[in-house]
């Protein structure tokens, strides 16, 4: 049997989508699966032992050629693209994604079944015109990992456990743990805290200068703080260093996905706003304190009961909005305090060092 998967970004998507993944094979264990994918998020896939193949769609760098003049040769690779997608005869395709433009790959792929949620599920884009096999939509405030999930029990896969399985291998881990050990961090008597403070929303971000206060405050009750993010959140971590007293370690731009979430792996805690990453960590089984303003936690949160999310309630919250239409700007995230996330790291880093035996900082 040959299975497809298309679920093709962003890093918290595809990360809600491994457990399904882990479904389909515990179903069809000789089944052949092949995930495409995009680039941006496809080390979150390679090397995944539940996959067979994973095919990277390069759709920035083909948009990115043809909006240059050079559209004969972003054809070219496309077109090179759908016929690797063509080369295996899929028995069944599963559109994860929901839009226009995983839809287009599901009809491209030709597959025998092509099955993802029919008409109904927002921000859809139409994209069940191209199913041939269309599940019944489901409510949206269900968690986007569930709902993964009621689509393979819809035809049939009955998933009973949740697991993501993430391919992190162990020389990964050693070579981040002795990267921390480099730079003074003291394995077994010191708390490793971890915070990703950037996001792509303007209206998820909170303030450099309330991150700056947290690390401080943590870092002075004797935790390693290590700050993580993408290129672009090198200058911002830096302006965050920079408001500190006490001494931490920006990777930032400075880790692969893999390397990412072997460095969450060994956190104690994970500090978020609401973002790919915090996802990454709630796969590696880190308790993640998550700051969410404009978006719903119960549909995108961190997945498990070991993680705090920390949000003001404000009436116009969740509007899911990437500008704040109020004229006082993220107020649902200036509500959220520097007291309420170094409470909550404490919280956790107390429940969860003293069940390991370490002296609470």
């Amino acid at each position: 049997m040959n299975i497809l998967i298309v679920k093709t970004s962003a890093i918290g998507d595809v990360t809600h989508t491994m457990p399904a993944l882990n479904c389909l094979r515990q179903q069809f264990p000789d089944a052949h699966i092949t995930w495409l994918v995009e680039e941006a998020a496809s080390d979150l896939v390679v090397g995944h032992p539940a996959v067979d193949r994973v095919l990277v769609s390069k759709r920035q760098e083909w948009v990115q050629e043809f909006r240059a003049g050079h559209w004969l040769g972003a054809i070219r690779k496309f077109s090179h693209f759908v016929g690797l997608v063509r080369e295996r005869k899929y028995d069944l395709v599963i559109d994860f994604q929901g839009l226009l433009k995983s839809g287009l790959w599901v009809w491209l792929s030709g597959g025998k079944r092509r099955v993802g949620f029919g008409r109904g599920m927002q921000h859809a884009e139409c994209s069940y015109i191209f199913l041939n096999e269309r599940i019944p939509a489901v409510d949206m405030e269900i968690h986007a990992l569930d709902r993964g999930l009621l689509l393979l029990k819809a035809i049939g896969v009955t998933c009973t456990d949740v697991f993501f399985n993430f391919p992190v291998t162990e020389r990964l881990r050693t070579k981040i743990r002795d990267l921390l050990i480099g730079q003074g961090f003291q394995q077994k008597t010191t708390p490793l805290v971890v915070i990703n403070p950037q996001t792509t929303w303007q209206t998820k971000l909170w303030y450099p200068e309330r991150f700056s206060q947290v690390a401080d405050r943590l870092a002075a009750r004797g935790c390693f703080v290590v700050f993580t993010g993408g290129p672009a959140d090198q200058d911002v971590v830096q302006e965050i260093q920079d408001g500190m007293v006490n001494p931490s370690l920006n990777l930032a731009g400075k880790s692969t996905l893999k390397e990412l979430a072997a460095l969450y792996d060994q956190a104690d805690v994970l500090i978020s706003t609401d973002t790919g990453p915090m996802h990454i960590g709630a796969a590696m089984g880190t308790p993640v304190v998550a700051l969410f303003g404009p978006t719903a936690p119960w549909r995108t949160g961190p997945y498990g009961e070991q993680h705090r999310v920390l949000r003001s309630g404000i009436s116009c919250s969740p509007c899911f909005k990437r500008q704040c239409p109020r004229a006082h700007v993220k107020e649902c995230m200036e509500a959220i305090s520097v007291d309420q996330v170094v409470d909550a790291a404490m919280t956790v880093l107390a429940d969860r060092l003293a069940g390991e035996g370490v002296v609470n900082p």
